[in-house]
């Protein structure tokens, strides 16, 4: 058994020139690494307003769930805003990108299992 209070998990700020991170600040807090568990990731991420990823792909099923503030999911073909209380289920391969919305701040646990790709 693996016991993780996020509190404990320092976190740590998107650094200039991350692939990932299109426009920021974005902090994130790895609450479970791939060594720890099979390789499934759990992190908690929160983005300063305005802040979001670049598009990008996951080898597995992605599970967000929404817990402060209000954010943006999107794909190639459609943006979703997101409030707390929300799930979003994004499958694997599926190009897409979130983040905050220009007036609010954003947080969300991510849940994945296998490699992420940035797409652009």
């Amino acid at each position: 058994m693996i016991v993780v209070n996020s509190s404990d998990v320092e976190a740590v700020a998107s650094k200039e020139g991350d692939p990932m991170v299109a426009k920021g600040p974005v902090y994130m807090r790895r609450l479970v690494d791939p060594k720890m568990a099979g390789g499934s990731t759990a992190l908690l991420v929160t983005f300063g307003p305005g802040a979001r990823l670049n598009f990008h792909t996951h080898t597995a099923e992605q599970f967000l769930y929404i817990t402060d503030g209000k954010g943006i999911i999107a794909t190639e073909k459609e943006e979703n805003v997101v409030t707390p209380g929300t799930l979003v289920i994004i499958p694997p391969g599926e190009v897409h990108w979130h983040g905050a919305t220009e007036d609010s701040s954003f947080t969300h646990f991510a849940m994945c299992q296998g490699e992420t790709k940035v797409t652009r």
